[in-house]
């Protein structure tokens, strides 16, 4: 797996205003920041990420999945 691909299939199952995809085949980092993540908390936010994959993350297609979510609010706050 690439991580254009991982992030076309995050992108297929949650629409995002932003997300960033990077990692080495196995080990993934994504920025996600979703209108979906508003009055959930972090767990929450990560599960619905997870969910995207399906079975992905059982069958070890992808190994490790490290996240960081924003509502558009907060992703606007962050400091760039």
């Amino acid at each position: 797996m690439t991580a254009d691909e991982l992030q076309s299939i995050i992108a297929a199952g949650l629409p995002c205003e932003h997300l960033d995809v990077s990692g080495d085949g196995r080990h993934w980092h994504a920025l996600v920041v979703s209108a979906e993540f508003e009055g959930k908390r972090s767990i929450a936010r990560h599960q619905r990420v997870y969910a995207t994959l399906g079975d992905r993350m059982k069958t070890d297609e992808v190994h490790a999945l490290a996240m960081k979510t924003y509502t558009p609010a907060e992703w606007a706050s962050q400091p760039r």
